[in-house]
């Protein structure tokens, strides 16, 4: 395993005093790139005859990392270091999201109509046509964003309240990127029951259902249930959203070393929500030959411990993750770091694929097999073909709550990820760009009217 790279997630911000001498500066500079600190910002806050005040920005590679870029600095004679903050606790603080108006409350005659007495009048214009609700409240354009804390992340079941901040974060990107008014409703109860009732009594509010961080295999009950109960689109993300993206990225790396998807060998390690949505969606895609594996190795019939979900891939092979990447052209993980050894990927087919999604540690660091693959992908934004489910789900919501789709179908989820792949051109197609930006403004766009066309062509839309 090598050293991740230092990246935002634990920056820090400092502020110190020292002498306003020539190379005082440059001697904190030296120190934090020696410990292999990365560089930020810097900021004159105050400065004097004697001393100067600045402020720096320094991005670490762990929470170790930024202490031993502190304990470096402090270590500097003459220098004090008068405050230290972690950038991401403070973007944190407070929460991340709010509620606010359409528009001001300026006037007696506004209120009036905002509440009561006028707003009796639109109650009652709903209650006589409840298709109302949809251009009369906040209910087109709003998501109800489901947790129950069991699977956060790739932290594990952290409980509700330590899920919210993802949620909150997830309803940040559903608004800059698609426009979609979300909320995160994280759950005191891992109990299957009481959920699909809770989100069976709050759907009025919303016109969609986003479930995430909930573990298998109760995902895919809940999900199944709720889908049954709603007339409102359910999407499990950790699921559908990793699928759509993964199968996105894939169409390209495989357009790159010109094998079709019917022909290859996939391998994909990690058989919870998102391997086992990834194999589905791939095998609508066309692919035929897929392989999964578990903590015990491959999903082999000879096994009598499969759930009804990895029956659903069993395969008359047998043995461990190295037996099965042999030979194999594609590998995904959506695992556990550093399972997978360069000799492993040595292994594989001419011109292998390596999706190593773990997150934040992949599954392999890119930089030990760079000569070996054709193509590698991570879900880390510090690597080349960042794998990332937010190039599919607001789109994804933007599109079925536009159409007011009554559910998602996999032919949704098919063009979406068709969509997000025709987004990188052939002319700039290559092993380091097979998938759009994040950033880039036209993947919700293009992704939304893939997902209405395909909604109204399975006859789920309702406009």
């Amino acid at each position: 395993m090598v050293n991740l790279t230092p990246n935002p997630s634990y920056s820090l911000t400092l502020q110190i005093e020292l002498p306003n001498q020539a190379g005082s500066l440059a001697s904190v500079t030296q120190a934090i790139a020696k410990v292999g600190g990365s560089l930020g910002q810097i900021s004159l806050i105050d400065r004097n005859l004697k001393i100067s005040r600045r402020e720096l920005t320094v991005d670490a590679a762990s929470e170790e990392h930024a202490q031993q870029i502190v304990i470096a600095i402090k270590a500097l004679p003459d220098i004090k270091v008068l405050e230290v903050s972690d950038r991401t606790f403070d973007l944190h603080r407070g929460g991340k999201i709010e509620i606010v108006s359409r528009f001001p409350l300026a006037s007696q005659s506004e209120l009036a109509m905002a509440y009561t007495p006028g707003v009796g009048r639109i109650c009652e214009a709903i209650s006589h046509d409840r298709a109302q609700v949809f251009s009369l409240t906040i209910k087109s354009n709003t998501v109800a964003i489901v947790t129950d804390g069991s699977a956060v992340l790739g932290l594990g079941n952290l409980g509700p309240e330590a899920a919210l901040p993802v949620m909150e974060g997830k309803a940040m990107l559903f608004k800059e990127f698609a426009g979609v008014d979300a909320f995160p409703i994280c759950l005191a109860t891992q109990d299957t029951d009481e959920i699909v009732a809770t989100v069976k009594n709050i759907a009025p509010v919303f016109g969609g259902i986003n479930l995430e961080d909930i573990a298998a295999p109760r995902c895919f009950e809940i999900e199944r249930r709720l889908r049954e109960k709603l007339n409102i689109p359910v999407f499990h993300d950790d699921q559908h959203g990793t699928a759509i993206v993964t199968l996105a990225a894939l169409i390209n790396a495989l357009k790159l070393v010109g094998k079709p998807m019917e022909d290859v060998r996939i391998v994909i390690n990690g058989a919870g929500a998102a391997g086992i949505a990834i194999a589905r969606l791939l095998r609508q895609a066309g692919a035929t030959d897929i392989w999964l594996c578990d903590s015990k190795g491959i999903l082999s019939k000879t096994r009598t411990d499969l759930t009804p979900q990895k029956q659903e891939f069993a395969v008359e092979a047998s043995g461990n993750l190295a037996d099965a990447i042999k030979e194999a052209d594609v590998f995904l993980g959506v695992s556990v770091p550093g399972v997978v050894t360069p000799q492993m990927v040595r292994s594989m087919a001419k011109d292998p694929i390596v999706f190593a999604m773990a997150n934040p540690i992949p599954e392999i660091q890119p930089e030990l097999v760079k000569n070996d693959v054709a193509v590698m992908a991570t879900g880390r934004s510090d690597y080349p073909n960042q794998i990332n489910n937010v190039l599919a789900f607001p789109g994804v919501f933007r599109g079925a709550l536009d159409c007011r789709a009554k559910t998602f179908t996999d032919h949704m989820y098919l063009e979406a990820a068709k969509a997000i792949a025709s987004l990188v051109h052939c002319g700039n197609l290559d092993r380091e760009h097979i998938i759009p930006s994040v950033f880039d403004r036209r993947v919700a766009t293009a992704v939304s009217a893939a997902v209405q066309q395909a909604a109204r062509q399975d006859g789920v839309a309702r406009q």
